[in-house]
């Protein structure tokens, strides 16, 4: 997975690296870069493991009032404990003892971590023996003065619902669908029992766009209320059911997001049909999704194929059964506002 980062090797991609496609058999990692972002305002670089320890642990307490299941092992001393504090069972000062004591057993050697390899940028350096904690890099303080970086927060926690919907649903993956809520902007996972709100569209697509529009590269937020904030558009648009009502329409594979201007302006897509170009950029965007362990590609795969190449061909058909029935010849692209970057 290091072509996620080498096509555009970048602070925030290496951090998305590790968001996105670490590996995950508990929340540890999602915990710890939540910290971290609480802990960025202090301007320290020491950060013992006793004052890591408080915004740690009350991250994994309160996702645990979300969602009991934070991890894919029978049991947990630490988990115990913060489910323990939440039932006021323990104080605060016991919990961060037993945060220190056993929280970050794992999660500081493997944090940097993705696919057996280290990416190349660390954002901290593990200190436990000489200072009793971790020192911050100036990579980090570079990545949050990034525009990105606000964006990054949310999608931590976005990734962290996906992961934990997984695990709470505990079923065999290919019964986890996921699908978008138009009137919301919400991803729901299905499980055929129930539905269950998981989390915002927005943040759960961005990293894997690295913060730029699917169409033109220009640079998107996903904060609501900033000049530059993104649509949720449908790569085949609404039509599509017309000529095949079995299409997921609204399926992760066919959201992107996209800068207003080319979803809605003056010369923007609406409901014209992309460039093949596009087409092949899609479906690069939704390898990268698949290659990340978690629902959402379990529901690519189940909607798109179980190999690359029945994913390929389920969007070129897509793509055949649009073109036949609006009999369009001249597709829609937009000039592009920055680097091609996946």
């Amino acid at each position: 997975m290091a072509r996620f980062y080498e096509i555009e090797p970048t602070l925030e991609n290496y951090w998305r690296s590790i968001i996105l496609f670490g590996r995950n058999v508990a929340s540890y990692k999602f915990a710890l870069a939540k910290a971290l972002y609480d802990l960025k305002g202090s301007g320290e670089t020491v950060i013992t493991l006793d004052k890591l320890a408080e915004p740690y642990s009350k991250h994994i307490a309160q996702h645990l009032v979300i969602c009991d299941k934070q991890g894919t092992s029978e049991n947990s001393r630490f988990l115990n404990a913060c489910r323990e504090f939440n039932a006021r069972q323990i104080t605060k000062d016991q919990l961060i003892e037993t945060t220190v004591r056993l929280g970050f057993n794992n999660v500081i050697d493997a944090f940097h971590n993705v696919h057996n390899q280290e990416v190349p940028t660390r954002f901290f350096v593990d200190e436990r023996k000489s200072k009793n904690g971790i020192v911050l890099t100036d990579a980090f303080f570079q990545l949050a003065e990034n525009f990105q970086y606000e964006s990054l927060k949310d999608e931590t926690e976005a990734r962290w619902r996906l992961v934990e919907t997984a695990w709470e649903l505990n079923l065999p993956k290919h019964l986890i669908q996921i699908d978008y809520k138009e009137d919301t902007k919400e991803l729901l996972a299905d499980n055929k029992l129930r539905r269950v709100s998981v989390t915002s569209a927005r943040p759960s697509l961005n990293g894997y766009q690295k913060g730029k529009c699917f169409y033109c590269f220009r640079e998107i937020s996903i904060n609501q209320g900033h000049p530059d904030f993104a649509d949720v558009d449908h790569f085949f648009p609404h039509l599509l059911r017309q000529c095949d009502p079995d299409k997921p329409v609204n399926g992760v594979a066919n959201l992107v997001l996209s800068c207003t201007d080319c979803n809605r302006g003056a010369n923007g897509k609406f409901q014209n049909l992309p460039s093949i170009d596009l087409l092949e950029r899609l479906y690069n965007r939704n390898e990268y999704l698949i290659t990340s362990h978690h629902p959402l590609r379990e529901t690519l795969i189940a909607q798109t194929g179980y190999t690359s190449d029945k994913r390929r061909d389920y969007l070129q058909d897509a793509y055949n059964c649009s073109s036949l029935y609006y009999g369009v010849t001249k597709k829609w692209q937009p000039a592009k506002q920055g680097s091609a970057i996946f």
